[in-house]
């Protein structure tokens, strides 16, 4: 009579347990993969079986990648963490998941995308490790310097937006590339006002480099990426491939930057841009119709334009 509930109790801690885990993956920012994904849609491929497979492969490895990154920075900034109102929740510092626990998922997850990634070639797999060295450099040096940790938050993108070329195998304008530098900077300069705002007099404790920075300094930089996000797109319409029908596509992304800005400035979302993107219908869907239009112009036309 005295078992069931013992059960019942055991098996809400393993699920308990189980959710903390997958807490620590961070799974809302897997988004942020999607730009492994550039490479084969741009390419033109993306109705190839085998690239497709390929890339979405590629996708998954940066999936467990990234999740070891965080793990590592969750591990490394444990008492910063402590000291936000906000990421005092993640299981690490809430005490849910233990330091050692933490150390075996990332051995774990570091095995399982390396094989991954030098599974689908050893090129891909050089850029996989790549990408974890330098988030264990921005982790403990690069993010505390102003300016250089907005420039290594950017590189992290690029590696991915590099790495998924790589895995289909086909070569990748600089235009996109500069477009998925200024976009990172874009969505890394809204997450540094956020954190400066909320912090206010603490905010040099949590983060050194955020001591640096100013909201009149940080606004000043919003404005100018914006603006250069925007034009490096434009000219990537109508100079990187063979349809100009590709600037239709234009408006999706100014409405999408001017959206982004809105949930910055008017409704406090700089912090998270994967809960502003699966949260907000109005960024969600222009996200969503840029996707399709991007589609229709590249396949109706017949040739990809990376």
């Amino acid at each position: 009579m005295n078992d069931r509930p013992v059960s019942v109790s055991s098996e809400l801690a393993v699920r308990e347990r189980l959710a903390a885990y997958l807490t620590l993956l961070r799974p809302r920012q897997w988004t942020k993969n999607g730009f492994v994904l550039a490479g084969v849609v741009f390419s033109g491929l993306f109705t190839n079986a085998s690239a497709l497979a390929a890339a979405i492969a590629a996708f998954f490895v940066f999936c467990l990648i990234s999740s070891a990154s965080y793990v590592y920075n969750d591990m490394c900034d444990l008492e910063e963490d402590r000291l936000h109102p906000v990421k005092c929740l993640r299981p690490l510092a809430a005490g849910t998941v233990t330091l050692g626990e933490a150390r075996a998922l990332l051995v774990l997850l570091l095995t399982a995308a390396l094989a991954g990634g030098f599974s689908l070639g050893p090129s891909f797999g050089g850029l996989v490790l790549l990408y974890f060295l330098w988030t264990m450099a921005y982790t403990r040096w690069l993010k505390k310097i102003v300016l250089i940790d907005l420039i290594s938050l950017a590189a992290g993108f690029v590696l991915r937006a590099a790495a998924g070329a790589v895995a289909v195998g086909v070569g990748i304008s600089p235009w996109l590339l500069i477009c998925t530098t200024l976009l990172s900077l874009f969505l890394g300069l809204g997450k540094r006002r956020h954190e400066l705002l909320l912090l206010e007099t603490q905010a040099g404790a949590h983060r050194a480099a955020l001591a640096d920075y100013s909201p009149e300094l940080l606004n000043q930089l919003l404005a100018t990426v914006t603006a250069a996000t925007l034009v490096s797109y434009s000219v990537y319409t109508f100079t990187a491939g063979h349809s100009l029908y590709m600037m239709l596509t234009i408006p999706f992304v100014l409405f999408g930057l001017f959206r982004y800005l809105y949930l910055i400035y008017r409704c406090d979302l700089g912090g998270s841009p994967e809960e502003a993107l699966l949260t907000d219908k109005q960024l969600l869907i222009d996200v969503l119709l840029w996707g399709l239009s991007v589609l229709t112009v590249l396949y109706l036309n017949g040739r990809g334009i990376v």
